[in-house]
């Protein structure tokens, strides 16, 4: 009868013992006896006490943050670039097996990659086209990380620093770019204006009741304006007091 509940009571420990609950975002990767033995689903599990050994993988977007890394460009422009990558375990065995850390081993491989591609730009392209070195990077990536059972989904640039005297020579060449566009602008519209001048004089000129119309006006608006009185005097009398007469 004692062995009998000792066995009874040896059972339900063990029961007990191997039971297991998976979450819902997680896979559970067994080795029985160091060996692999395969996966179990999320939800409550049974494995073997002592010989069965289980590693929960997290199978959700993860993101992980590329340390800054000090490149030099392409046109020799010392930067500090840095960058966030969202990858995604889809092998919880490869995840497992195939590599030490995958995500140190991701990390170290995105810092190396992020250098080599940030290498070949130069400034003015690598301020201009992020989205561009960013996807360079992550199709870089994809290939070493799927045999550890890793997918990059995507590789965003966050921030590039560069020099402050660098900021500076930048800032003043935008001055200078506004100021060439800003006197390009005046220019065009002095030489739209001077046609339209120009036109204009010649429509008087063949219109001899439109000069004096345009005179009439002149002598308004100067009125107006100044509050000034106008003496008309004769054009013959005016040619006798001509000093050049």
């Amino acid at each position: 009868m004692f062995w009998f509940k000792l066995l009874g009571g040896l059972a339900v420990a063990i029961g007990i013992l191997g039971i297991r609950v998976i979450s819902q975002w997680e896979k559970g990767v067994i080795f029985r006896l160091g060996k692999f033995a395969g996966e179990i689903a999320p939800g409550l599990n049974w494995v073997i006490p002592v010989i069965d050994s289980i590693y929960h993988v997290d199978m959700r977007i993860r993101t992980m943050d590329v340390v800054p890394q000090e490149v030099m460009t392409k046109d020799s422009v010392p930067t500090k670039i840095d960058a966030v990558v969202y990858y995604q375990i889809f092998d919880a065995q490869k995840s497992i097996t195939g590599v030490e850390n995958f995500s140190y081993a991701s990390t170290l491989l995105a810092q190396s990659k992020l250098r080599d591609v940030v290498g070949k730009y130069d400034l003015d392209t690598l301020l201009a086209s992020k989205d561009k070195i960013g996807d360079e990077v992550l199709t870089i990536l994809q290939g070493p990380t799927d045999d550890w059972g890793v997918h990059v989904k995507s590789v965003e640039i966050k921030n590039i620093e560069i020099p402050d005297n660098m900021k500076r020579a930048m800032a003043k060449e935008s001055e200078a770019m506004r100021e060439k566009r800003a006197r390009l602008v005046k220019a065009s519209a002095e030489q739209e204006a001077s046609k339209m001048f120009a036109e204009a004089a010649r429509i008087l000129v063949d219109s001899p009741n439109g000069m004096i119309l345009r005179q009439l006006q002149t002598w308004q608006e100067i009125g107006a304006e100044q509050n000034s009185l106008i003496v008309l005097v004769p054009t013959e009398f005016a040619k006798i007091l001509s000093p050049n007469k």
